[in-house]
């Protein structure tokens, strides 16, 4: 197929019927600039409007219907608030309905005209022994053209105040798209290669993209959809294949076999290690041997040994020759980090160095030189680490921690510290294996699932109000055996906008109800040394009761810790209150976790809270908060990387992602660079529409 057969796509939509330059205008700021965009433009909802009745048939339906007729009389009657809009509408058997609405009826009034051929769409109810329509939805029928909004299954589209502004309703973009593929739709290219239609049971491109504006019937919306949604899926799949095969061939530090520091810091551990540390740890070895860049993300519930994995491969780096980074996104989790790291390492002969951006000046240049002299084997820090001026020696693998906190660009500068060093991505949110596949696709993926085996379960428990004093007093009973625990508020201070509990009003009625018990607040508008000194007091067990904010949510390890207290816990979500409730139960001691909740709740919040209540299973978790919140705000697009997908639902479609991913890795394998003329078009499309979308993401992971 020739060049120009994906130019038809790429023409812009300025130059359209019915477009023009205000319309484009709008259209363009909403992200629409060529004909491929609109038809991605994808209706949010269809309406079945292919069978139609006549009015007698429709008295008395449970279920709203289409009447079609002429309108014979209409105006507006009544005075001030009683005002509405009539209009008299006979159907082609002389019965006639009366449509009433009470809302917007000066526009109303400005559409409606004796003689009218008009649809309406809403229930028929008798109203003093007549047929009555109280505001039902209409269409005025074109009788220039064939009818797009009566007699067929009925696309919408989404709407906004710049659409109506511009007169873009759905009526409009109707019309619009329906002239473009008439005029147009001939020459539309067919982007997937006929074994790929084939092996899939895949409609034709065409087909499905009129289908999916303009569907005949049900099956035919279905499998439109279908087609539609492999496509998207299969092309960010392409993408994260093809990404991953060019990282195989770019040279990165080869790494020893696990040596002397390795095997000893492992060696005297005082417990064993998890079947899945040893799996990920021999994975890691591996893929460091191999010459070949590492780009792993390991996937490992709160508590589950994640930091033991990350010193083992900074040692491995250590004994062979190269530096470490160890990033964290907060500076009170670096310096968690730092204090551990310093720990474990009081036996080895191995020199580490904090970098964070809150250090003064003459010590922060002594920090650069010994990074920049290679001094320094082991960094941690936090962004300080990849802004400029930060010059490592020889960096060969660098951890992130919790990377879904690291924007893209600020991960790809890290990565920019070294010669390709190898990365080790870790997450305590367990991600779904839908959203790992799209988001992840060109990354290897190691999950940890198993728990240390001195660890319990955390038991977790819904309170309302009333039964506050009964949780109180199963806190009082653990702190009299010794134990700590952590009282977390949604905000620090009183807020008059928000009816919800603050830490620093809680402070005081934690210290009231326990005045045995010495009670501290932290929260994130303390200074670093604050905050620093409350969690050391905590840790050292002086502080018996630590209040506070979700600044504790992450990397804040104190074993002894055996209860903690959630209130409005409705407002947190569910990776929120999976990390917070991850912060107890790190000992063999039994924890709990109560979650205090609102009356005034929404479903949803309803839903997080059994589910929290249900499972302390992370990944199960984060299947039930991907259901619940949709693929593009379980991280947040902008830090994730993940572009918003135009159809796919990634909870729903989650079968048709792994037939993308097989179909696109299968691709790559057949024919790594695209060059076979069987996929010329595919190639091209890919480039065009694809490729620039999502490079920059993928990139880096």
């Amino acid at each position: 197929m020739s060049r120009e057969s994906t130019d038809v796509f790429a023409q812009p939509i300025r130059f359209l019927k019915r477009v023009g330059s205000v319309r484009a205008e709008a259209l363009e700021a909403a992200g629409m600039t060529t004909c491929y965009d609109l038809l991605q433009y994808f209706p949010r909802r269809h309406l079945d409007r292919s069978n139609t009745s006549l009015i007698n048939e429709a008295l008395g339906s449970s279920s709203p219907v289409t009447i079609i007729g002429v309108v014979r009389a209409c105006g507006v009657t009544g005075f001030k608030k009683s005002k509405r809009f009539e209009a008299i509408v006979e159907d082609e058997r002389g019965d006639r309905v009366s449509c009433v609405w009470f809302q917007r009826t000066k526009w109303i009034a400005s559409v409606f005209n004796p003689g009218d051929r008009v649809a309406l769409h809403g229930r028929v109810r008798l109203y003093r022994r007549s047929p009555s329509m109280s505001h039902p939805d209409f269409d005025k029928l074109d009788t220039s053209g064939p009818s797009l909004e009566t007699g067929r299954i009925v696309s919408l589209y989404h709407g906004s105040a710049t659409f109506d502004r511009v007169g873009l309703s759905s009526r409009v973009f109707r019309r619009i798209i329906f002239d473009l593929i008439k005029e147009r739709g001939l020459g539309f290219p067919e982007v997937l290669p006929q074994w790929i239609l084939d092996e899939h049971g895949l409609i034709d491109g065409r087909v499905a993209l009129r289908a999916i504006h303009f569907p005949k019937n049900r099956d035919e919306l279905a499998e439109a959809r279908r087609r539609l949604v492999f496509e998207e899926l299969f092309f960010i799949q392409l993408l994260m294949a093809r990404t991953r095969q060019s990282r195989s061939v770019e040279p990165a530090a080869r790494f020893d076999p696990p040596g002397f520091q390795t095997t000893r810091f492992l060696g005297n551990l005082p417990f064993d290690l998890t079947a899945g540390q040893r799996r990920v740890l021999a994975e890691i070895a591996h893929d460091t041997q191999t010459g070949v860049q590492m780009n792993r993300l390991l996937q490992g519930d709160v508590g589950s040994g994640k930091t033991i994995v990350a010193v083992a491969a900074m040692l491995q780096a250590v004994d062979s020759g190269f530096q470490a980074a160890f990033l964290a996104p907060t500076e009170i989790l670096a310096e968690q980090h730092y204090t551990n790291l310093r720990d474990y390492f009081d036996f080895l002969d191995v020199s580490m160095r904090l970098l964070t951006g809150g250090q003064k000046a003459a010590h922060r240049r002594e920090v650069l030189h010994d990074i920049a002299s290679g001094g320094a084997r082991i960094v941690v820090g936090t962004h300080a680490l990849i802004q400029e001026g930060v010059v490592f020696n020889r960096l060969g693998v660098a951890v992130v921690d919790e990377q879904h906190r690291f924007g893209v660009m600020q991960r790809a500068n890290l990565f920019r510290k070294g010669e390709n060093p190898h990365i080790l991505m870790m997450t305590a949110t367990p991600i779904p294996r839908s959203l790992a596949m799209t988001l992840y696709g060109d990354l290897d993926v190691s999950i940890m699932r198993e728990m240390p085996a001195n660890r319990k379960p955390v038991v977790t428990e819904i309170y309302r109000e009333k039964r506050r004093e009964e949780a109180y007093k199963k806190l009082e009973g653990e702190l009299r055996n010794g134990r700590q625990a952590y009282v977390v508020y949604p905000l620090v201070s009183e807020s008059e906008k928000l009816d919800l509990k603050d830490a620093m009003t809680g402070l005081d009625t934690i210290r009231d109800r326990f005045p045995d018990y010495r009670v501290e607040l932290v929260h994130g508008r303390m200074s670093s040394a604050e905050k620093d000194d409350a969690m050391s007091r905590f840790k050292a067990g002086t502080v018996h009761i630590l209040v506070a904010t979700t600044v504790i949510e992450v990397g804040v390890d104190v074993a002894n810790a055996s209860v903690m207290i959630i209130e409005h816990a409705e407002r947190f979500g569910l990776s929120q209150l999976h990390q917070l409730r991850g912060r107890v139960g790190r000992g063999a001691e039994q924890s709990y976790c109560f979650l205090m909740a609102s009356h005034k709740q929404t479903e949803e919040g309803r839903l997080r809270l059994e589910a929290m209540e249900q499972t302390t299973d992370g990944f199960r978790i984060a299947e039930a908060d991907l259901r619940l919140r949709g693929a593009g705000d379980f991280f947040g697009t902008r830090q994730s990387g993940l572009a918003e997908l135009r159809i796919a639902d990634l909870v729903a479609d989650v079968d048709i992602l792994a037939q993308a991913r097989e179909a696109a890795q299968k691709l790559v394998r057949m024919d790594p660079d695209l060059a076979d003329p069987h996929h010329a078009v595919l190639s091209e499309f890919f480039e065009r529409f694809y490729a620039e979308r999502y490079l920059g993401f993928a990139k880096v992971g």
